[in-house]
């Protein structure tokens, strides 16, 4: 198929898919999904298999826009404010989901993908999903937020650790795949350096190019007068961060994530967020209508299992660690009982992350994407209501539910 017509093809109908979920009170990411599944090549055809490979650079770039926002929505002074729980927190959930996932998926390895490798399979499999399970959907979050207009100390707990549980996401999937990656290929003796030595350079080569170009933008938006032009210069250097950072071997996710972070806590110009802001909507539509026209139904039998699994490993390891962080940093009642409900929520980088993953892991990246999609739209249909209900039950909604 023609490019620009799948590509037209993607938005418009992704369009009416997240229109549609809007409608029956869904996020529109559940709609775009489940557009990207009805066009896939497993199910109606419509735009086929060639042609998907073909548009995955629309990933890449979706996810350097992402990860430039997420990086703009961690301002230094909020860190600060909330030191104390947030270092306890933001582990503690994050490990216990990251832990708990591959404990579990390893050892259950067998059950999903019979007559495989336990150190080639099972636990390479299992690591990646459990480091790409760290991440949480901020936007989930925000909306129901804003809708309810809520403040407190669970609120603004809960704020603070979404902003950075996608950071984490991103360095421990990076960890994840330096470990898993020398097992997969079975490159017999492997040195401590090769397991963790290299994905930390990797890391900091990441925070380096982000800074760099951080730096860049700032000297270069001041040359910038007109907001239209703005834009121009802010999606020039986000894609050229991505694009050397692929070209280097590195996290494009990682050091447009620094990009945007430097940027949010040295230029108190809002209009270097607002104006990605304006055309992240394209940007989501085709990046999550393109990740479920990635979904094989040949494999949903086994997928659904493993999707299965991921949810309910995940929400206890992120429930329980959220609990026990924020019991050992003394925070209230209230964080203590409903922060791990509203963590739930897991969208853009998990997505962004698995479709990263299916490339890299070909002997089972296929089960695996299917897999974490099955979970995010299971997620996305039932996160929502969890983070609401632990919002009221904290007494920080402002307004009453409609």
């Amino acid at each position: 198929m023609n490019l620009i017509l799948a590509i037209g093809i993607i938005v418009v109908v992704g369009f009416f898919g997240g229109l549609a979920a809007g409608k029956i009170k869904f996020p529109r990411i559940t709609g775009y999904i489940i557009i990207g599944i009805l066009l896939s090549p497993s199910l109606l055809n419509i735009i086929p298999r060639e042609t998907v490979g073909n548009l995955d650079i629309i990933t890449d770039i979706a996810l350097g826009f992402i990860a430039y926002l997420i990086g703009g929505s961690l301002r230094w002074e909020s860190i600060q404010r909330l030191g104390r729980s947030i270092a306890a927190i933001l582990p503690f959930q994050s490990l216990g989901a990251w832990f708990l996932v591959t404990i579990v998926l390893a050892l259950l390895g067998h059950l999903i993908l019979p007559n495989q490798d336990f150190w080639q399979t099972y636990f390479p499999m299992a690591f990646i999903i459990g480091a790409i399970s760290c991440a949480t959907a901020p936007a989930a979050t925000m909306a129901i937020i804003k809708q309810y207009k809520a403040k407190g100390p669970l609120t603004t707990t809960l704020l603070a650790v979404v902003a950075l549980d996608d950071a984490v996401a991103v360095i421990a999937f990076a960890i994840a795949s330096g470990i898993s990656l020398p097992l997969v290929s079975g490159a017999g003796n492997i040195s401590f350096h090769q397991m963790i030595g290299i994905p930390f350079l990797h890391i900091a080569e990441s925070a380096g190019i982000g800074i760099i170009f951080a730096f860049a933008l700032m000297y270069i938006s001041r040359l910038v007068k007109a907001r239209e032009l703005l834009l121009v210069v802010v999606f020039g250097m986000i894609m050229l961060c991505a694009g050397i950072s692929s070209y280097l071997g590195i996290s494009s996710i990682l050091a447009n994530m620094i990009v945007g972070f430097i940027v949010v806590n040295k230029v108190k110009r809002r209009e270097m967020f607002l104006v990605v802001e304006e055309i992240e909507d394209v940007l989501f539509a085709m990046f999550f209508v393109l990740a479920g026209l990635h979904f094989d139904l040949s494999v949903l039998k086994a997928a659904g299992i493993l999707a299965l699994l991921i949810v309910a490993t995940r929400c206890l390891g992120k429930y329980f660690g959220a609990r026990a962080g924020a019991k050992a940093s003394h925070a209230s009642n209230a964080v203590q009982k409903y922060l791990g409900l509203a963590l739930l929520p897991k969208a853009g980088v998990t997505v962004g992350l698995v479709l990263l993953a299916e490339r890299a892991f070909p002997s089972f990246g296929t089960i695996m994407l299917n897999a974490v999609l099955a979970s995010v739209i299971i997620n996305e249909l039932t996160a929502p209501p969890l983070t609401k209900y632990a919002i009221f039950k904290a007494g920080e909604a402002s307004i009453e539910a409609s």
